[in-house]
This record gives C-alpha cells, structure tokens and sequence, in this order.
C-alpha cells in the first residue's frame, strides 16, 4: 500500500512539471506572465505577495491610490464646522449647547489660536495657514450678510407711480464695521511679508544663549517658548532702523483701529445681570479707601493716581481696571437712579457721582492704551458669555483677534529695537577713546545747534536732520497706500461729553469716544 502511494505521488509530480514546461516560453512570455497575475490573480499566497510588491513599487499607481488619506473636501469641512454651530457644541445633539453667539466666538477664537498661535518671529505667514485662514474665517463671516435690519426705500411701480416701502439691508454697524476689520486682517498679513527678506536681524533659541544675552533681551522668563533676537554688533544700519520704526507705526495704527472696535462693540452689549448683582454697594467699597480718597479729590491728576497702584505685574493691573469698572457701573446708575434708592439721603451729590464717573473712564483710557495686552476683564468676559446678539459676537471675536496679532507683532518689532539699542550702547562703550571722544564732540555740537535753533523758534527741520535714532523711511519702504488705513466710521453711541475728552494725553493718537 505504501509502494503503491510513493508511486501515486511522483506520478502527479512528473505531471505537473510536464506542464509547467510546456507552459514555459520566452522571457518576454515569462514577465508578461507575471504582470497579469499580479494583477488578476485571485490566488491568497502568490497574489498577496504580488499586490504587496506593487505596492511598494514607485511605478504602480493603482495600488498606491488605496493607501492615500482622503481629505475633506472643502464643503465637507465646512458642513462640520457649521453643524457644530448649530448644534453649540454639544455633539449630543441634546439642546444643551452653549447660545449661537458665543459658539460663533468661540469659533473665530478657536480658529485664530490654531493658525496664529503666539507670533514668535517677524517673518510672513506659512502659505497653507494664510490660506485656512482666509478661506475660513471668510465662512464664518458669511453670516453676517445675513444679519439684516428693515429700511425705508423708493420703488417705482410700472405705472411711473413712486412709493415707499420696507426693504431689508445688512445691519448698519456690521455693514460700516465688517469691511474695516478685512482691510485690517489684510494688512496685517502684508505687514508680516514685508519681513520676508530681512537679514539684519534673527532668531536663537533662548537655550543656546549666555546669560548675558539673556539679560539684554529684556525677556520674562515665562515666555520661555520665544526666541531671542539677535543683531550685529555694531547695531542696525540707519536705513534699516527707519525701515522698522516705520513699520512699528503702522502696525501700531492697526492696533489702535481694532481696540477702537472692540471697545465700541463691547460698550453696546448689555450688562449681564448677574454682573450687576455682584457689584459692591458703592464706590468706595470697590476702589478701596486709598483710591477713593485720590480719585473724589478736588485737585486729581491721573498720573498720581496710577502712580500710587503697583502696576508691576498683569494680575494686579487687570484687578485694579475690574474695580475701575465696576465703580464706574456703580455711580452712572446712582446718577441714573437704576437701583430702586432714593439720591435724597445720599451724601454724593448727582454731580459729584458724574465728575467721578468721568475721572474713572479716563482712568480706564490711559491704562487701555499704557497696556494693550492685558487680558479681558470681568465685565468683558460676563458680556461675552451673556451676549445674545450673533452680530455683536462676531464683530468682538474677529477685532479681538486682530487686536491680539496686532499686539504680538509690535511686541516683536520692539524686541529687534531693544536689541539694536543695547547692541549700539555696546559699541560705543567698546569703541577706542579717541572715537569715543569725537563721537561725544559731534554730539555736544549738535545738542549747542538744537538749542540755538530753537532759541530763534526753528525747530522743525533741525529735530528731523539730527535725530539719529528714527531716520526717515528708506526709499524701498512700502507704498504709503497700503500703510494708511481708511476711515473706519464709528459705531453710534449716546455718550456724552465727558472730562476725558479735555485731556490730551494721547499725543493726537486719540481713540474714538465711543471706546470708553
């Protein structure tokens, strides 16, 4: 029985390879063979093998296809983004998501952290995240085309008959408002391409450096994540110097239009009333018996006032503008008589209420303008969150936003300035005695100039010519049409004429009234 099944066995063997002979041809026939099977071949061992090979092969392309990632589609994106608006956030689909309008400013802030981030250096935007960001903050603006108010308009019937009826036109304040802050976010990104081929300045890591360059820097240690700048040792050539306090302007224009928005659309929305019913009983129990004391003064100076507060950190600043606040609130609805109580036995009259509301806000002016970057107080946060109005919500979020890159940009030209300042100190303790002592000639011969000339009441040109430190814009600056922003109408308001407007600190650079 064995014989005979060893002989069974070789029998079909001898066969198979008479076949395979028969089968075999040229090596033309041998690759064609292999193609097709590695294409068609059902087989689960030699098949697999042949797709695996095709696969890591550079010249299949069919294969390839089936490992590629599938990426969203545009409108794919845009339906996912939309229905979590829709549905505030709460996947659950329940209801209990967070209102229309603050899921829209989430949106917008969520979308700028993850594009923006902190800006670390001056150097333009990465192209695809210009690009996110353009095509999706473009999306969430769409809604406001769709916010519209009810307008009296002249239509002609086919008659030549001429009536009035009720029309519908975007909302006034995002109509007047939306435009500026695209021209703004426009700017912005041209700001940071004009940085594109600087060399005069660059970046290193904060761990590579000494300990010196460390204390140059002028750089808190928690914000460890950004680096330092350095420039040569010798400082910034003149032209590049004007090149960055010109683009320092600007920026700082940018900045200034979108606090100016921010603030008026934070000024319209309503006061929560859980706000209202946290605040103090009175002035002095939110300002504190010093401050009070300085503020109802009859001779009060400002600068008094903010020199007295220890201003030294962000924590105490951002304290000291939540009780400016809140006793603002407090003594306009006194004046007002908001609060149910009789101003009969009350020791402040209604006009000293006023004068001390007044001098509040123009303390609340100096302190937004001294520290721009200072987080949101109480107030702001509590109208955010309580804000019902989709339109407002997306005028804060997006010139919050803009406000916010504004800042970290100018936070980083001036980095470049103070490194380009201790790089010139440097050099002029370093430079020879001789060079030392001409340099210090020229310069007491400029400074005997300038006294002579504006003793004969010729200042003007003097102070341009001899100011080394902020030399006219170089030649290759670029075009002042694209550093002058338009006109940005203001929000309207019912704010009156208070005493901040008589003060002129600000240097001309005033921030519409409405801010405050």
């Amino acid at each position: 029985m064995a014989g005979a099944q060893l002989e069974r066995r070789s029998s079909v063997r001898r066969s198979q390879s008479m076949v395979l002979e028969e089968d075999r041809g040229s090596p033309a026939d041998e690759e064609l063979m292999f193609r097709s099977q590695g294409s068609n071949s059902d087989s689960a061992g030699g098949g697999a093998a042949l797709r695996i090979g095709a696969v890591l092969d550079k010249d299949s392309a069919a294969p390839k296809s089936c490992l590629t990632k599938h990426e969203p589609s545009d409108m794919d994106m845009m339906k996912e983004k939309f229905a979590k608006l829709l549905l505030g956030e709460d996947m659950s689909g329940s209801g209990k998501g967070v209102p229309s309008a603050l899921a829209l400013s989430n949106a917008v802030t969520n979308l700028a952290a993850s594009v923006f981030g902190e800006q670390r250096k001056l150097e333009p935007m990465a192209p695809d995240r210009k690009a996110r960001w353009k095509k999706e903050v473009g999306w969430l603006l769409s809604v406001a085309d769709h916010i519209v108010e009810f307008v009296a308009k002249k239509q002609v019937l086919d008659n030549g008959t001429e009536m009035e009826v009720m029309g519908t036109q975007q909302r006034r304040d995002l109509q007047a408002n939306i435009p500026a802050l695209r021209k703004i976010d426009t700017m912005l990104t041209d700001y940071l391409d004009n940085f594109k081929d600087r060399i005069e300045f660059w970046y290193v890591k904060r761990d590579s450096c000494s300990e010196t360059d460390k204390e140059e820097s002028q750089q808190s240690d928690e914000k460890w994540w950004i680096p330092i700048v350095k420039v040569p040792p010798t400082g910034l050539s003149p032209a590049s110097r004007g090149w960055i306090q010109h683009q320092k302007e600007l920026v700082n224009q940018v900045l200034k239009a979108a606090m100016a928005i921010n603030a008026n659309c934070l000024m319209e929305m309503n006061i929560p009333e859980t706000y209202l019913e946290a605040l103090p009983k009175n002035g002095r129990a939110s300002l504190g018996d010093a401050l009070y004391r300085i503020i109802t003064d009859v001779e009060f100076d400002p600068e008094v006032f903010l020199s007295t507060v220890d201003l030294t950190s962000e924590h105490k600043i951002l304290d000291l503008k939540d009780r400016i606040e809140a006793s603002v609130i407090i003594w306009n609805r006194k004046v007002h008589n908001k609060d149910g109580k009789s101003a009969w036995g009350s020791a402040v009259s209604q006009e000293k209420r006023e004068q001390f509301e007044e001098r509040a806000q123009t303390l609340l002016l100096i302190i937004k303008h001294r520290y721009p970057g200072i987080p949101q107080s109480t107030l702001d946060i509590a109208k955010i969150q309580e804000n019902r109005d989709v339109g407002f919500a997306l005028l804060e979020s997006y010139s919050r936003v803009l406000e916010s890159v504004a800042f970290n940009v100018m936070s980083r030209i001036e980095e470049v300035i103070t490194a380009d300042n201790h790089a010139r100190e440097k050099a002029k303790k370093d430079a020879p005695p001789a060079a030392a002592e001409a340099r210090e000639a020229g310069d007491e011969l400029d400074e005997s100039k300038t006294t002579l000339l504006d003793f004969m009441g010729w200042t003007g040109d003097s102070e341009a010519k001899n100011d080394d430190s902020s030399p006219p814009p170089p030649p290759e600056a670029p075009a002042q049409d694209d550093g002058r922003l338009m006109k940005l109408p203001n929000i309207m308001t019912n704010l009156k004429q208070t005493y901040m407007d008589k003060l002129d600190f600000l240097g001309g650079h005033r921030s519409p009234t409405g801010r405050h």
